[in-house]
């Protein structure tokens, strides 16, 4: 059976946990905190699930979710990662992460940015475009009719191939958004981000709250993909 490795327990990280043990996957998950904070997660996620460090983390899997802040992830220890299948959630906020110069004039993608920083992880970009109370309630089964898709990007063919098989089992399809240096056409502000999700995403965004989830099928992503504008991070407000 196999196991999953999760650092970062927040909301997208937890979702993703979820959808992993109820398709039968081992789950090895950890934050900053400890793996003592993580026992009401434990009890929720069930005898497929435990909690550990980082190391422990690496040490147990092969592939691994990493859901934490952008501004947290030069805190991993050197190497942690390398040579593993590494999904990434991560998006830049400046507000949250402070303005990293190299982001804010477009210089690199996220993407190269965290990939340059996990030395030698087999690197894919997938879940950052959603939000995390949509993951549980638009994963279906494979073959399913109403089935959502997310886009998945990275450099390296064969990661993007283990990634979308382990994506598909957690209950989604996949669109291939191209190489890290494109995966800025599923990042914040743009039509594949977010709204998208949503069963009317062309709502006004104050009434996008609480509005509900919709299927939204490749087609839909390749559309949005194609329509992105590239916007200048440094002007962002959240």
């Amino acid at each position: 059976m196999p196991t999953l490795g999760i650092i970062g327990s927040g909301h997208i990280g937890s979702a993703i946990a979820r959808l992993a043990v109820a398709a039968d996957m081992n789950v090895v998950i950890a934050n900053s905190r400890g793996p003592e904070t993580l026992q009401g997660l434990l009890a929720e996620l069930g005898p497929l699930a435990q909690a550990g460090t980082v190391t422990d983390v690496a040490e147990s899997a092969d592939t691994v979710v990493l859901s934490i802040p952008l501004k947290a992830v030069a805190d991993l220890p050197e190497g942690l990662l390398a040579g593993h299948l590494v999904i990434d959630t991560s998006n830049y906020y400046p507000s949250r992460d402070g303005s990293i110069p190299e982001l804010a004039d477009n210089r690199v993608t996220t993407s190269e940015l965290v990939q340059g920083m996990l030395g030698g992880a087999r690197y894919v970009k997938a879940f950052n475009n959603i939000l995390a109370a949509h993951i549980p309630a638009l994963a279906r089964p494979d073959g399913a009719a109403d089935r959502t898709a997310l886009p998945i990007a990275g450099d390296e063919h064969q990661a993007k191939t283990e990634a979308a098989e382990i994506i598909s089992r957690l209950g989604f399809d996949t669109v291939d958004a191209g190489t890290l240096a494109e995966s800025w056409r599923f990042e914040p502000e743009t039509p594949a981000y977010g709204a998208i999700y949503f069963s009317d995403p062309s709502l006004p965004e104050d009434q996008l709250i609480d509005a509900e989830p919709g299927p939204t099928p490749a087609s839909d992503i390749e559309h949005a993909l194609d329509a992105a504008t590239r916007v200048d991070v440094a002007a962002r407000r959240f």
